[in-house]
């Protein structure tokens, strides 16, 4: 007991040193990194442990964490099996990057991912490691497309985002984003994507769903309509830098039956939705289509940076070298990547996602009933959308209110004085953006709940007598 009292002191001047010496860190990357940081300016946080879902900062303060690397850690932060896998590779001195050349750790991964596809894509697929990032795969993707039908044309949605690689951000429907990188390319040509919420037609739900497709399919047999002849059309099944709006499942089948039926190459972007975060292993297993072209990245490498697509062997007309890489054979991802898969397969990781995702859902669904700031609620899995509107202005012409941007960001620094780390995406940065890791617990779920919904009525409170 002495001992301890004795310790006391020494253990508060060492949080008290940590806590200054994240804020120094905290400067210093203010003044040394580049102006386009993200994250670090909305969640000045400086990590310095990390174990599941639980992110502890330099300060001492503990979080839980709703980011999970935009999606990345599927398993939460330094998982056992992940940091096993790393270890094994580690200890066996294996090399780690290797280009394109084959190693077992390769054709264990490889052999994992090809168990959770599609059968159809199992059966007849063929797989192109890429550059590390989603972007890279999404730029493969479109790149090989292209060449397989010799067209350059391409159909991607309004509200996508698919990377910010010039390719990718030329298919991305964030103007802001495409103008600010100078690279608008008039080769793609944006559709409507089915937003309930909000629907471009006005009309919502199955109807609305329903008149996008016609609009789509009128598009691409229209001589006069300006689309050029398309090499693929590129998709998201649950948009998620774009507001986490989930595509109906027959608006999905809708598009598949399109595109077969006018030869062009679905590309279905799995970058965040893939390994168990929508519910099922992939999210297009819902709608039950099988692309084309499927693009994956984020947890496929456990945490570690991987990308890839994988495609129907029909389009493998690639010339050795058509499409190269130095960080393709990053051995320690594939490692990681294969634990990931494994895991989440073994254990069902997918429909605990499904289960906690409706429980949070439903939770949050109440909770819109009695706060009028929230627009709507939405989400497949545990990839979760909450939607703040401004409940003071009037509403448009189709009895919708308008974003809640400011209202948004005090949210988020409200959930982070509370120790939840929350994203923001959709239209206006006003949807407060879920992805807990699959791993999260019942009482993680309740206390992730109760953290944000209190931070929803101090940000209305902070922020009255001012815009939302």
């Amino acid at each position: 007991m002495v001992a301890a009292l004795s310790s006391a002191p020494e253990q508060l001047a060492a949080v008290a040193d940590d806590f200054i010496a994240g804020e120094g860190i905290l400067r210093r990357q203010a003044q040394r990194e580049s102006a386009a940081r993200t994250y670090a300016r909305s969640l000045p946080v400086v990590p310095v442990r990390a174990r599941g879902m639980t992110v502890e900062g330099a300060d001492g303060r503990r979080y839980l964490d709703c980011l999970s690397g935009a999606g990345a850690l599927a398993l939460g932060h330094n998982h056992p099996v992940v940091l096993e896998a790393i270890r094994a590779v580690l200890d066996s001195g294996a090399p780690l990057q290797v280009l394109d050349l084959a190693t077992p750790v390769k054709d264990a991964f490889t052999t994992a991912l090809f168990e959770t596809l599609p059968a159809e894509l199992a059966e007849h697929g063929r797989i192109q490691f890429c550059g590390p990032a989603g972007t890279d795969a999404v730029e493969a993707a479109v790149k090989l497309a292209r060449i397989a039908t010799g067209r350059g044309g391409l159909l991607a949605f309004s509200g996508a985002y698919h990377g910010m690689t010039a390719g990718a951000l030329a298919a991305t429907g964030d103007v802001a984003v495409r103008s600010a990188a100078g690279d608008p390319d008039a080769r793609v040509t944006r559709l409507p994507y089915p937003y309930d919420y909000r629907c471009p037609f006005g009309v919502g739900g199955d109807r609305g769903a329903e008149l996008s497709a016609r609009w789509i399919a009128q598009s691409l047999d229209d001589p006069k309509s300006g689309v050029l002849p398309s090499a693929a059309m590129l998709v998201e099944a649950v948009q998620g830098e774009g507001g986490v709006i989930p595509a109906p499942d027959s608006w999905l089948r809708r598009m598949r039956e399109i595109t077969a039926a006018r030869g062009i190459p679905l590309i279905v972007d799995e970058v965040q939705t893939g390994v168990g975060r929508t519910g099922t292993f992939w999210a297009v297993e819902r709608s039950g289509i099988v692309p084309d072209v499927m693009v994956l990245s984020k947890a496929i490498g456990g945490s570690l940076p991987l990308a890839v697509i994988v495609y129907r062997e029909d389009l493998d007309v690639w010339r050795p070298g058509a499409h190269a890489g130095t960080f393709r054979g990053n051995q320690l991802a594939m490692a990681a990547g294969t634990a990931t898969l494994r895991f989440v397969r073994q254990h069902g990781l997918h429909e605990r996602a499904e289960t906690l995702g409706n429980r949070l859902m439903s939770r949050l669904r109440g909770l819109a009933a009695h706060q009028a700031c929230i627009g709507d609620v939405r989400g497949r899995g545990l990839m979760i959308g909450v939607e703040l509107v401004d409940s003071s202005a009037e509403p448009d012409d189709f009895g919708t209110l308008p974003n809640a941007p400011r209202l948004a960001a005090r949210v988020q620094q409200e959930a982070l004085r509370r120790g939840l780390i929350v994203e923001l995406g959709g239209r206006h940065a006003s949807v407060v953006r879920l992805l807990p890791p699959l791993t999260i617990t019942d009482e993680q779920v309740e206390a992730v709940f109760d953290r944000l919904a209190d931070a929803i009525e101090a940000a209305q409170v902070t922020g009255r007598g001012g815009p939302a």
